[in-house]
Order: C-alpha cells, then structure tokens, then sequence
C-alpha cells in the first residue's frame, strides 16, 4: 500500500525551542468547509496555539486559520476553538501525562495527510532558561563546525 503524501501547512519552531517533546500523537481535527480551502492555501499560524483536555475532549486554542477570501458569509471565526479528534485511550493517556507537574500538550505542525488535515501534537515538558542556551550553545558550535568544513573543503 503506498504512503498518502504529506503536504506541511504550519510549523510549530518555538515549541521546540521552549519545550523537550517527550511522545508525539497524529490528530484529526473539526473543520468547517472554508477553513478547509484556506488551510490548503496554506493560510494558518499555530504559534501562540495550546491544547485543553475538557469534559474526556480535546480542544485546541488559539490557532489562526486566515478567513476565505471567497468563503463570504460562510467563514467562521479565525481564532476560534477547535475540536481534535483522538481515540478515548490517547486522551485518557494524555490526560493522565498532564496531571505531572511541568507537562503541557502543545501542537508541533498542522499537514494534509491525502486529502485530510492532520495536527501532529505534543507531549512536552517545559525547558528552563539553562537547558534553552545548552541548545542554542549547540546549534551555534554545529554551525561553526558546518563554517569551517566548507571552507576547508571548498576554500
């Protein structure tokens, strides 16, 4: 059977920069039509978006997807609250991760797997002031490595 091709719509950057993401989970979520043809003209932001368990149901919060230019009086709210769609097991799992202190759920990046719309989220525990320069001491020693193989090599 072949692999449904995935299309990135939305990238979640700072959530790897704030947070260790400990377990990763692919999530449905509800849409209305005209937020449907907006996210596949890629019109959507996550980056100030969280993720609530309430009532055994997950919601996302906070996540921007840009009205239809075409969609008149049929688009919906940008910012409104959304419905995510999980099996009971995984949210009763999670669940029970976020009761621990310092564990959060966040969403990593929003992609159309076929012709569905998909949200890839996060287990995560949030990362101190310390741990956040370790990575950026790291990525800035990579990249300096990276510097000096080129112009070595190809100097």
């Amino acid at each position: 059977m072949a692999k449904k091709q995935e299309k990135l719509i939305a990238n979640n950057k700072k959530a790897y920069h704030d947070f260790f993401i400990l377990d990763t989970y692919e999530a449905g979520i509800s849409l209305a039509g005209t937020e449907v043809k907006s996210l596949r003209m890629g019109k959507c932001s996550i980056k100030e978006s969280f993720i609530r368990i309430e009532d055994g149901e997950m919601f996302i919060y906070g996540m921007h997807i840009s009205p239809y230019e075409k969609g008149n009086i049929f688009n919906k709210d940008p910012l409104r609250v959304r419905k995510l769609l999980l099996h009971r097991a995984e949210i009763n799992k999670l669940l029970a991760k976020t009761k621990e202190k310092g564990m959060a759920i966040v969403p990593l990046k929003v992609y159309l797997n076929g012709s569905l719309v998909k949200v890839e989220i996060g287990l995560a525990r949030g990362k101190k002031l310390y741990d956040k320069r370790d990575d950026i001491a790291k990525k800035d020693q990579k990249r300096e490595a990276e510097r000096e193989f080129k112009v070595r090599n190809f100097g």
